[in-house]
């Protein structure tokens, strides 16, 4: 049976979140020490003990969602609990983590570039504001089409593909409000506003990507050791043109998490790893095939129990 990894995205921090794994494990506790060296605050701190309304920061919980995934991959290395893997993906931030798991990336390099990704999220949120819900029990289809008929009231398109029945939509309030109301007349079950300082993977982070554009051409991005699916795609990347490109569409378009695990089911793979914070994609995967295996590895006892 194939293995993949799975890298946790922003929203599932949480206060506390990593400071077992630090305590437990030299290898962990070096990712953290590494994060805060590498962007000069912090933010090991920030992770342990909070705040949340400061940890939920965009430009703050990128990095700290990244460190806390790289911590649980360098605990599985240095105790050699690794098993081979067949390829890797992320939700939207954990993308950055599935490539430094590919050594694509190096782990600093990818450190630096979230936070500077959520410093440049932030501020095209300003510019352009908008913002973001999660649509509940109605099909892709019948989300694009209420966000068609809301385009009157503005910029509104699905963001996040992200299981059957979960459809995240992003846009400029008037019109995500108006298709959130066009969504539930179609039958979904609930909408739910999502915290968030803008309207992310849709055209109105323009400016943010022309940020990452230059953080991305300023670091060496190197050919994956195994496949990373891409949310821009759902199809697989490895050389590093076209992962710098994955990487930037995803951040003006929408992400195809749902996609990407299709992918690798249909490639053998039947087990996943989540590092990361909580068990977000664990459900994800779960609704996608129920057949899958899925190990949450994101504490200490998690980590030291598994095999």
């Amino acid at each position: 049976m194939k293995t993949a990894l799975l890298f946790a995205g922003q929203g599932a921090q949480f206060v506390g979140m990593g400071r077992d794994l630090a305590e437990a494990f030299p290898a962990a506790r070096e990712v953290f020490e590494t994060a805060d060296r590498v962007l000069g605050f912090g933010l090991a701190r920030l992770a342990f003990e909070g705040p949340a309304e400061e940890l939920d920061l965009t430009e703050n919980c990128q990095p700290a969602v990244l460190a806390m995934g790289l911590a649980c991959l360098r605990v599985l290395e240095s105790s050699g609990k690794l098993p081979p893997i067949f390829a890797a993906a992320g939700l939207s931030l954990g993308e950055y983590g599935a490539h430094v798991a590919a050594g694509s990336i190096g782990a600093e390099d990818a450190l630096r570039l979230v936070r500077r990704r959520g410093e440049l999220m932030r501020d095209a949120g300003r510019e352009r504001p908008g913002g973001m819900a999660s649509v509940l029990g109605l099909s892709r289809e019948l989300v694009e089409e209420a966000c068609r008929e809301a385009a009157a009231a503005g910029f509104v398109a699905p963001a996040n593909f992200n299981s059957p029945g979960q459809v995240v939509i992003s846009g400029e309030p008037a019109a995500l409000e108006r298709a959130g109301e066009l969504a539930r007349s179609k039958g979904a079950k609930r909408v739910v506003p999502l915290r968030v300082s803008g309207a992310f993977h849709t055209p109105l982070m323009a400016s943010a990507r022309e940020g990452l554009a230059k953080e991305l051409a300023a670091i060496n991005i190197r050919t994956c050791a195994f496949p990373v699916a891409a949310n821009a795609t759902g199809d697989y990347v490895r050389e590093p043109g076209e992962i710098a490109r994955a990487l930037l569409d995803q951040l003006t378009g929408a992400v195809l998490f749902e996609d990407c695990v299709r992918r690798l089911v249909s490639d053998g793979v039947g087990r996943f790893l989540e590092l990361g914070p909580g068990k977000v994609l664990a459900g994800l995967v779960k609704r996608i095939e129920p057949s899958a295996e899925v190990v949450s590895l994101g504490t200490a006892e998690a980590l030291k129990s598994f095999a």
